[in-house]
């Protein structure tokens, strides 16, 4: 049924994560706006539209493509997500999805083409052979920087030049930390599957570990752009201090974090609303 294949397609995109995608967006063109009027343009709005969806479809359909034989071994994928199982629509929906960047390539400065392109380029070789990245740690974890790039790309469209290189390695490491935690729920499955990640590689209290440090360190680089945003991205380290000191399920903690981003994300985005209001 066509509505059947329509939802499969819809839960293959992640809707629980499409703000991982859209949200950085919108915190760029805040930071890179220079007044509100440059808040609403067709270069933000095709962005904002391209990394909402299509990008997500993107992303994790490459992902569930190659991954099909270790998602048979994924608990996960029985519940909140779901396995492909060899639809042709998932390929072509990607592939248009490829095609759909043109749009925002179209709208954007040429500046912005870098971060774009680097979005493509790591989005499929993270699970795409050859490189097949998710399964070369520590490129795994280092890769997945690549959730910061539309972000960076927006503020590259909106003021017409590169965005701040603490920012962009602060962003990297937040996004390292938040991949690797939300590995450590498939150790058993992937181990079971022959696939080696940080997260097997390291195991889960040494995971623990290694995310509190790179988000110690985002939160350092955000400080030395404004402290106060060394205080809110400080939060993180703590909160995952808190799941790996308690009896907390991390299967479980894991998807309270969609939740606490779009929340920090928020006050971000209200942040340089109100640097553009104030002067």
């Amino acid at each position: 049924m066509p509505d059947d294949r329509l939802r499969y397609l819809l839960r293959t995109s992640r809707p629980r994560f499409w703000l991982y995608l859209a949200g950085p967006v919108a915190v760029g063109v805040v930071y890179g706006a220079r007044s509100t009027a440059a808040l609403f343009t067709p270069a933000t709005l095709a962005l904002f539209a391209y990394f909402l969806l299509p990008a997500n479809v993107l992303l994790y359909g490459v992902n569930d493509v190659f991954d099909a034989d270790v998602d048979a071994e994924n608990p996960k994928k029985e519940t909140r997500e779901v396995r492909y199982g060899g639809d042709s629509l998932i390929p072509a929906a990607v592939a248009l999805c490829g095609a759909l960047v043109a749009l925002p390539l179209a709208l954007v400065p040429r500046v912005a083409w870098l971060w774009i392109g680097g979005f493509l380029v790591l989005g499929v070789a993270y699970s795409a052979p050859p490189l097949r990245l998710k399964t070369r740690p520590p490129l795994d974890s280092l890769s997945n920087g690549l959730y910061v790039l539309p972000g960076a790309a927006a503020y590259a469209a909106v003021a017409g030049s590169h965005p701040p290189v603490l920012a962009v390695g602060g962003g990297w490491l937040w996004s390292m930390a938040m991949h690797t935690f939300s590995a450590i729920p498939d150790i058993e499955p992937d181990r079971r599957a022959g696939i080696e990640t940080t997260a097997t590689r390291l195991g889960e209290r040494r995971t623990y570990a290694y995310c509190a440090a790179c988000w110690t360190l985002a939160a350092v680089a955000f400080g030395l752009l404004d402290p106060r945003l060394g205080l809110l991205l400080g939060l993180y380290p703590v909160a995952v201090a808190l799941v790996a000191g308690t009896s907390v399920d991390v299967s479980r903690a894991y998807w309270w974090y969609p939740a606490v981003n779009t929340a920090v994300g928020a006050v971000l985005t209200m942040g340089g609303l109100w640097r553009l209001a104030h002067g």
